[in-house]
């Protein structure tokens, strides 16, 4: 997982990633709501969250696959 050391280092959507995520992984509905936040793709937030290291779990339409 991603260093949060330096948050101010940090774009807004790792951020909340990283503040979302509980235990290393993130609901499928928390990450659509953050890519509704930023209005950015599924597929985009999927990227930066296997970037940080974080499972995505209970996601059940495969937007994350």
């Amino acid at each position: 997982m991603k260093s949060n050391a330096f948050p101010h280092l940090m774009s807004d959507i790792e951020y909340d990633i990283l503040r979302t995520a509980k235990d290393e992984k993130i609901d499928c509905t928390q990450a659509l709501a953050i890519a509704k936040k930023y209005n950015v793709s599924p597929k985009e937030i999927g990227v930066e969250i296997d970037k940080l290291g974080i499972k995505i779990h209970n996601c059940q339409l495969g937007c994350f696959e």
